[in-house]
């Protein structure tokens, strides 16, 4: 790789630390609950909305690449993500959040839709699914270090500026506008869009595409996965080891801690072992886990399977993301807008979960993600 590609990643790389900024939503939501007396039902609307806007915009933000270029898109993203940070820093009600985390779920949809692409872009093809896997350890490192921001937010012995748990928004907000900064002054170039630029049907259209299909609902299962760890973690300490959310909340640092030990390690193991393979074993240790997260009433046993959900769930975006974008290469912003579009497992799981939760307890709601892990096996008899 040339050294100016290196430069121009770094950027790129702090870009990820900022898409990581959505998955302080599970921890948010946790405090959110507590400060409101929300149920599970309610409070989980929250991260479900965050995610309900990949739906609505993933799609249409990989036509306004066509217009407006991969770089101006991540930067449109970036602006709206600062804007959703400093909302949580002028109140604590349930209807700022709302409208806070929309904001951030709608940047995030717009950020995760356009960086990607352009990474690939950068890269020219050579290891791209390493790339964004290091990506993705950029990005958990931003998801990990959320919950223990929260957690010296509203236990600090010293003053916080007053805004408890919520500093992880001040902190973020800072980093974001960095970031802003940066990449607007860095100089991309992009290969110009040839042909028509397609339209909303037009996109929808390759998910008549075998792969492109079974792609997208891979990543809604992944994502279903993730966000529902990282929600429902925390809650089954408390349900049954009777832990405080302080306490209990060190459960979805423990998740990232470990999601960012498996992109950090898979960044290398993704150029020397089998795509497939690697998905395999990936897939069997999320069945494990589920199986420990379901019936295990120890925090040995619980610990261990938070930790192997987040080491095999890290890497198995990249994985479907840079499948699904050489299947149908001439049309990658597109296909990249539909397989962000399968974010929306953010919004289902948790939904489904929650009311799972509420009839069953915790058990309930990782039956709902067990469903997601099964399909997982099915999607590798696919890979290439």
């Amino acid at each position: 790789m040339s050294q100016n590609k290196k430069l121009t990643l770094v950027p790129l790389m702090l870009c990820f630390f900022c898409m990581g900024f959505v998955d302080l939503v599970g921890i948010a939501s946790n405090y959110v609950k507590e400060d409101l007396s929300l149920s599970d039902t309610v409070a989980n609307t929250l991260p479900s909305l965050v995610f309900f806007w990949f739906l609505i915009f993933s799609v249409p933000t990989g036509m306004l690449m066509n217009k407006i270029g991969r770089k101006n898109t991540v930067l449109v993203s970036l602006v709206i993500t600062v804007i959703s940070l400093l909302l949580p820093l002028t109140a604590n009600n349930f209807y700022v959040m709302l409208i806070a985390f929309s904001l951030l779920g709608i940047g995030n949809a717009l950020m995760q839709t356009s960086l990607n692409p352009l990474v690939s872009g950068v890269i020219g093809g050579e290891n791209v699914a390493s790339t964004l896997t290091f990506g993705q350890f950029v990005k958990a490192i931003a998801s990990f270090s959320a919950p223990y921001l929260a957690m010296w937010g509203a236990t600090a012995v010293i003053p916080s500026f007053g805004l408890d748990w919520r500093i992880l928004f001040c902190i973020f907000l800072v980093v974001g506008a960095f970031s802003t900064i940066w990449l607007w002054i860095t100089p991309i170039t992009e290969e110009p869009i040839e042909g028509k630029a397609s339209s909303f049907v037009d996109c929808l259209k390759l998910l008549g595409t075998p792969i492109v299909l079974l792609s997208f609902l891979s990543i809604m299962c992944h994502v279903g996965i993730d966000v529902g760890t990282n929600t429902t973690a925390p809650k089954i300490l408390m349900e049954r080891l009777g832990m405080t959310l302080n306490e209990a909340a060190f459960a979805t640092s423990l998740y990232f801690i470990f999601r960012t030990l498996g992109c950090l390690t898979g960044s290398y193991i993704l150029r020397v072992m089998n795509n497939r393979t690697f998905f395999v074993l990936s897939s069997m240790m999320l069945a494990v886990a589920m199986c420990g997260l379901f019936a295990g009433q120890s925090a040995g046993i619980l610990y261990a399977s938070i930790a192997m959900v987040g080491y095999g769930n890290s890497n198995l975006f990249s994985i479907v993301f840079a499948q699904a974008l050489a299947a149908v290469p001439q049309k990658q912003n597109e296909v990249s807008g539909l397989m962000i579009m399968g974010l929306f497992g953010g919004t289902i799981f948790p939904l489904l979960m929650g009311f799972a939760s509420d009839a069953m307890g915790q058990a309930g709601a990782v039956s709902v993600m067990a469903v997601g892990v099964l399909y997982l096996f099915i999607y590798a008899r696919n890979l290439r």
